[in-house]
């Protein structure tokens, strides 16, 4: 199992601690004795990339997080508490979970509507994140395919997860029903993101170009039970772009979580 030291002077995020979950009674355990733990980086945030098999859990944990799913046993810290509406954090699906009878507008402003803001503030807010996501101008088109192209309507649930809480951002497999210019161009407009935000962002994803590309950190689940087996430090500049998957480090780096990849698949781990 994968350990994750704490570093003194940072502040815990995200935290799950001896995370296992079975459908059964306990017979059969999918994941058991699951750590998790990412601590703030000030002024940088922390992007973290979760590779694994189908079916070993990752977005399983997302779900753990956002507060969708209880595990059987163990804690899921956000911020050091346990979750609650003052912390909750957003998730963004691969399948497009705007609302279609409601507006761009209404679709991003939606978390803060639950909070009791008025429509005002809460609209003004909206356009904020409408803009910064590049929908200037889609406002009040209905938030539905094929009015909204499927990059669009992501974008729109990229908006409504920051305006909701702009410290963490879930993300599942959220580009993996894109052509391949519209992944590309989002790729980059969640760097964009990141580097304004400065979000502790978890991605889950079976790209591991994409991961390579967008991660600080990338994390290996193995399969039944899960658990956390490898862990590969991205050390990429922060600022980034196209040209950057021409670096022959980036291009090592991607054979280097291929090969973990395919050797945890074998079972055979190299860390932990």
């Amino acid at each position: 199992m994968l350990q994750f030291p704490k570093k003194e002077g940072l502040e815990n995020i995200i935290e799950l601690s001896g995370i296992s979950q079975s459908y059964d009674g306990g017979q059969n355990w999918i994941i058991q004795d699951l750590d998790f733990l990412i601590q703030n980086k000030p002024g940088q945030g922390e992007f973290v990339c979760v590779l694994g098999m189908s079916g070993c859990g990752k977005s399983t944990l997302l779900r753990y997080i956002a507060g969708l799913q209880k595990p059987t046993e163990g804690t899921v810290l956000v911020n050091g508490q346990p979750l609650s509406d003052t912390n909750r954090v957003s998730m963004v699906f691969q399948q497009y979970s705007s609302l279609p009878w409601m507006t761009v507008l209404d679709n991003v402003g939606l978390a803060l509507q639950y909070k009791g803001i008025s429509k005002k503030e809460r609209d003004l807010k909206a356009m904020e994140m409408i803009e910064l996501v590049g929908l200037a101008g889609h406002h009040n088109k209905y938030a539905q395919y094929p009015t909204l192209s499927g990059g669009q309507l992501q974008r729109i649930a990229i908006a409504r997860s920051l305006l909701a809480n702009s410290q963490v951002l879930l993300m599942d497999e959220p580009f993996g029903a894109l052509d391949v210019k519209t992944r590309l161009q989002m790729q980059d407009l969640l760097q964009d993101i990141w580097a304004k935000f400065h979000p502790t962002i978890i991605f889950v994803t079976h790209d591991i170009s994409e991961a390579v590309y967008l991660a600080d950190d990338i994390y290996i689940m193995k399969y039944a039970p899960s658990q956390f087996v490898e862990h590969i430090h991205i050390d990429l500049p922060m600022d980034r772009n196209r040209y950057t998957k021409r670096d022959p480090r980036f291009v090592e780096l991607v054979h280097e979580v291929e090969d973990r990849m395919i050797n945890v698949s074998d079972g055979i781990f190299t860390t932990g």
